[in-house]
């Protein structure tokens, strides 16, 4: 599972192998490929009204930036275990809570980073005012934590379950 404390991140070894995958494609084939469609625009003629050359640079500016991000975060990442099945949050599990102790108005989340989940499951960080305040707590627990506007939220922790993908 995934948690930012500082700069580590960390990963189980089946995220950690996803993104490296994507790292070496983005850092090879990838690169390959956008190279030969900023030499094709460029061989069009006048770059300035070029809009094939600057959607290719632009294209390659966010592929080399993804590529500095994914190295920064394979660089920092300690793969270990998903968490145990104990009730317990902590980065990795799927969370659901209710709010003011009502059963009807819940939110189901993923404690933990973008880097590990898709866009299936919302993702609330360990280190948000939430994730803060329920890391640690159990099945049953009330956290209480501040909100944007100043004002605090209680929550009850109904579930705590590891992420499955």
């Amino acid at each position: 599972m995934t948690q930012t404390s500082d700069s580590v991140t960390w990963l189980t070894q089946e995220a950690y192998d996803r993104l490296k995958a994507e790292l070496e494609y983005l850092s090879g084939p990838a690169r390959i490929e956008i190279s030969k469609k900023i030499e094709a625009a460029r061989e069009e003629g006048d770059l300035r009204e070029n809009g094939g050359y600057h959607a290719a640079k632009e294209e390659q500016g966010k592929q080399e930036a993804r590529i500095r991000q994914l190295q920064h975060l394979l660089d920092n990442a300690k793969v270990g275990e998903a968490p145990a099945d104990d009730g317990v949050v902590e980065p990795g599990m799927v969370v659901t809570i209710a709010f003011d102790g009502d059963p009807d108005d819940t939110l189901t989340f993923l404690l933990g980073s973008r880097e590990y989940a898709d866009d299936k499951i919302e993702i609330y960080s360990p280190q948000s005012p939430l994730g803060s305040a329920i890391n640690g707590k159990k099945r049953g627990d009330e956290a209480v934590y501040e909100l944007p506007n100043g004002s605090r939220a209680a929550v009850k922790i109904l579930e705590a379950k590891p992420y499955q993908s």
